[in-house]
């Protein structure tokens, strides 16, 4: 009975969106492992709605058949929070075909695009209407603004323009029930009633599907600087970050920490790659950025000022200033590719973690070596957004580990390293999301009435609980 029910449900979606648009067996595998190659799922059918109008039609179709539906967009995420589980009952609906900017307003400096847009290519439209659009992240060339949404992504510049939340005004959703909520709203100042859109966003799809979003644009910096420092001790990263917020003030764009082993480890897998300072073992490096309003010769002074300063009070052992766009875009190679040394160097044991500024220094060196007794010869990769207090606090397995024996290593040291987190005041998520791969670590941290807060806004939202089942709430 089941499977002709099922067979039933294909033709229709094969009806709404054409046969080509419903993939199914090898055709759908493609889309049933998550970025990392850890979680592989199982679906009825992977299809790829035109708009938001088929996306409400995929929906209605599947709420009648009480079949769950997993939302997918670039698939770049670091949890599994867009892969199907293994019941093989998911229908994974992939918005990579609504691709289209609908609107450019430069006069409220709002952009109106869809779900599937890639980050890059909105960056770039902003761009070319003489705008900028901060949001920046690693992956920005194939993750798109509706995974970018519905996991409230952060990346380089949250500390000059916060996170994805504070980035968008309005949002256009598919609910549960295949009604379409348009919130696309370019308004600065709404304050009637809740504010949906902070709800969806951050929601990891599991209280509907994000369909079109209204982002804020702002203007392009007129100068730009950045600088590669050689740091002795996170404490002397702490201190630079703090001379740059005095002297640079709202023009502070980013700060970004980054140890030795992992820019080591970025120049031995891409040997094209060249660090331009030179710190020993132990030590960090930083990445500085002053994005200016006013001109480069201004930009210059201040750069000057701080960095003079720094090195005459010997928080400075090297500093390296970009010469030109194609020094700076090097620089911020640098910084991107430790995810892919990572990658490359096998399983690596992530944390994403976010701590007070002010605890990170401790938190670090406190854990490094509760993490070096328990177990002996694990690798720390350590790198993150100082300036906002987001550690990716991740580890490497000890070189002569047999490898089927891993997930126990990681599973112990996430156990360690998370208790501490929580210890310190901070979360066990700043910028990925829970996905599949947090959710008992969810519901062992998080306030009891918090979670139960959670569960009801779920029920009330998606009563058959088939939005983006397993993720984020058990």
């Amino acid at each position: 009975m089941s499977s002709r029910r099922d067979a039933g449900l294909l033709a229709d979606l094969r009806m709404l969106l054409g046969a080509e648009h419903v993939l199914t067996g090898a055709d759908a595998a493609p889309y049933l492992t998550d970025w990392r190659h850890y979680t592989t799922g199982s679906a009825l059918a992977v299809v790829r709605p035109e708009s938001t109008e088929q996306v409400a039609a995929v929906v209605r179709l599947c709420a009648a058949a009480h079949l769950p539906i997993v939302p997918q967009g670039g698939n770049t995420g670091q949890v599994a929070g867009a892969t199907a589980d293994t019941c093989g009952r998911a229908v994974v609906l992939l918005l990579q075909r609504l691709r289209r900017i609908r609107a450019i307003d430069t006069e409220n400096d709002t952009m109106t695009v869809e779900a599937g847009c890639i980050l890059q290519e909105v960056q770039q439209a902003a761009r070319e209407a003489d705008r900028l659009f901060p949001l920046s992240l690693g992956a920005q060339g194939s993750c798109m603004i509706g995974g970018n949404l519905a996991t409230n992504a952060g990346g380089t510049q949250v500390l000059r323009y916060g996170n994805a939340r504070e980035l968008t005004l309005g949002l256009e959703v598919v609910t549960p029930q295949g009604e379409i909520w348009n919130g696309l709203r370019g308004l600065r100042k709404d304050n009637t009633g809740y504010d949906l859109r902070d709800l969806y966003i951050g929601s990891e799809g599991t209280l509907g599907v994000i369909t079109a979003a209204v982002l804020k644009l702002f203007p392009l910096p007129r100068a730009r600087r950045t600088a590669m420092l050689a740091v002795d001790s996170l404490s002397h990263a702490l201190a630079v970050l703090n001379l740059a917020r005095a002297g640079f003030g709202a023009a502070l764009t980013a700060f970004e920490v980054m140890s030795v082993d992992c820019l080591d480890m970025v120049v031995q897998t891409s040997p094209h790659l060249h660090l331009p300072v030179q710190a020993p073992p132990g030590a960090w490096y930083a990445l500085l950025e002053l994005s200016d309003a006013e001109g480069e010769e201004h930009a210059q002074a201040r750069f000057e000022t701080v960095l003079s300063h720094a090195m005459e009070v010997d928080m400075l052992r090297d500093a390296a200033v970009a010469s030109s766009h194609a020094q700076t875009e090097a620089f911020w190679q640098l910084r991107g590719s430790i995810t892919l040394a990572l990658a490359q160097a096998g399983r690596c044991i992530k944390h994403d973690i976010s701590l007070p500024v002010s605890r990170i220094e401790s938190f670090v060196s406190e854990t490094d070596r509760a993490l070096a007794q328990a177990f002996p010869g694990v690798r720390m990769r350590v790198f993150g957004h100082l300036g906002d207090g987001n550690l990716h606090y991740n580890l490497l397995p000890p070189v002569d580990r047999d490898p089927a024996t891993v997930p126990d290593l990681e599973h112990a040291i996430q156990a360690l390293v998370h208790e501490r987190v929580h210890l310190a005041g901070g979360s066990i998520s700043a910028e990925q999301g829970i996905g599949q791969r947090r959710v008992s670590d969810l519901q062992r941290y998080k306030d009891s009435v918090e979670m139960d807060l959670m569960r009801r806004v779920k029920q009330a939202l998606d009563p058959q609980g088939m939005m983006n089942p397993g993720k984020v709430l058990a």
